[in-house]
């Protein structure tokens, strides 16, 4: 399944850098090791997803490690490398910055809620959180699903092509400004004020576009109804029930536990190339728009379990599989995560990077059959890996979950 390089999908690659920060850039770095067979689950020959994973490090990454859980068993595997300059290959379970893959965690706990009676989902969000003097309007359900219409803090893209910014991003003008003031921490309420002081980009329940701010909403409400910390909320109801001891909300914290696969961000210098390691920064300017950090097993952990109704009554898990129209081909967008049509049926994601990594993570909606990967490269303001970055992830849909074969259902070249 090749992406066509329409207009249109151009316009949907600048959206995403500004709305899900999802997409990153890569310098092309010849990476030692990268065809080197990786340590793979026993009894596991899948030379298939082995030569996916190379061939997503020649289109540009540093390294990619990927895991797969389906009827032939689990297979792992990883190609690149974990750090230029270096020869070791990325750790098949190492830890890496899950970028919007925080959304589908964020919007379990709200739902969690709901079931509890505690959150109304057609209620609105202004009766949770009367501080922001938010559109009436504006409703639980609208936040989860990006239909609120709410300015996104760190910058919008409009259809004409115009760009409003918002806070300093890896990605754009603001690319050299992230990347010198990185270590800064930004307050949850901060990020949703600098959103409500521009104009919304539609009324309330009228469109749909991707807003990290509607889940720095979704945050403070989860920490206004229970009286504690998101990171207390997530420990308790999701990461120790299912054992995701990997799994992260790191708040301000610049820390990216071992072992992990290096991130690097490329910038211009008085004429120069300068690439840093950009591995330690601190998250709380995309906040729960995307900061968390996880890895490869507990992203399938969490995929699966959420799937299989292990964290949501039925009719709670149908609400959130179930798809709101969006301008991206054949995908919808439900209550925190995409849902994606192929050839051979749906599968629910989401996906997500922040400066220099970025995690997949997909699922059969019975979930049986999962993938979920980590890669990390060379960032930059320019955005030079958005292709790569969207090929890949379909060049992995159709080898697990088409059988290998395009998509029809898909543009091509």
């Amino acid at each position: 399944m090749t992406i066509a390089r329409s207009d249109q999908d151009k316009s949907t690659l600048r959206t995403a850098a500004y709305g899900a920060v999802s997409l990153m850039t890569a310098a092309r770095v010849t990476a030692a090791d990268s065809g080197a067979v990786p340590e793979a689950a026993a009894g596991q020959d899948r030379p298939e997803l082995q030569k996916a994973i190379e061939e997503i490090v020649e289109s540009g990454f540093v390294g990619v490690s990927l895991r797969v859980h389906d009827e032939r068993g689990e297979w792992v595997g990883s190609a690149g490398v974990a750090e230029l300059g270096g020869t070791a290959k990325p750790p098949i379970d190492g830890h890496v910055r899950i970028g919007s893959n925080t959304k589908t965690f964020t919007a379990t706990l709200v739902l969690q809620l709901v079931a509890e009676g505690k959150v109304g989902l057609d209620i609105p969000a202004a009766d949770y959180l009367p501080e922001f003097g938010l559109d009436r309007r504006i409703t639980v359900r609208m936040l989860l699903q990006h239909t609120s219409g709410v300015f996104n803090f760190s910058g919008e893209v409009y259809d004409d092509g115009t760009v409003a910014p918002g806070i300093p991003i890896p990605y754009g003008t603001t690319g050299k400004e992230w990347m010198d003031n990185r270590f800064k921490t930004y307050r949850p309420q901060e990020l949703v004020e600098l959103a409500l002081s521009k104009p919304a980009r539609f009324e309330p329940g009228t469109g749909w576009s991707y807003s990290n701010t509607n889940y720095v909403l979704a945050r403070l409400l989860i920490e206004k109804v229970t009286g504690r910390s998101l990171a207390e909320e997530m420990q308790q109801r999701i990461l120790g029930p299912l054992g995701l001891s990997g799994t992260v909300v790191p708040d301000a914290s610049p820390e990216l536990p071992e072992p992990h696969a290096h991130a690097y961000y490329r910038y211009e210098d008085a004429g120069r190339q300068q690439t840093i390691d950009i591995t330690r920064h601190n998250p709380s300017w995309i906040s729960t728009g995307g900061d968390m950090i996880s890895t490869s097993q507990d992203l399938a952990t969490f995929i699966s379990a959420l799937m299989r109704g292990e964290l949501l009554p039925a009719e709670l898990l149908a609400e959130m599989c179930a798809p709101y129209p969006t301008a991206i081909p054949n995908m919808g967008y439900g209550l925190g995560v995409f849902v994606q049509k192929t050839d051979r049926g749906t599968v629910i994601t989401h996906n997500g990077a922040a400066a220099g990594h970025a995690a997949l993570m997909y699922s059969t909606p019975d979930g049986s059959k999962t993938l979920t990967a980590a890669l990390n490269c060379v960032d930059d303001a320019d955005l030079s890996i958005a292709a790569a970055f969207q090929n890949a992830q379909q060049r992995l849909v159709n080898e697990v979950f088409c059988g290998g074969q395009a998509d029809p259902a898909q543009p091509t070249d």
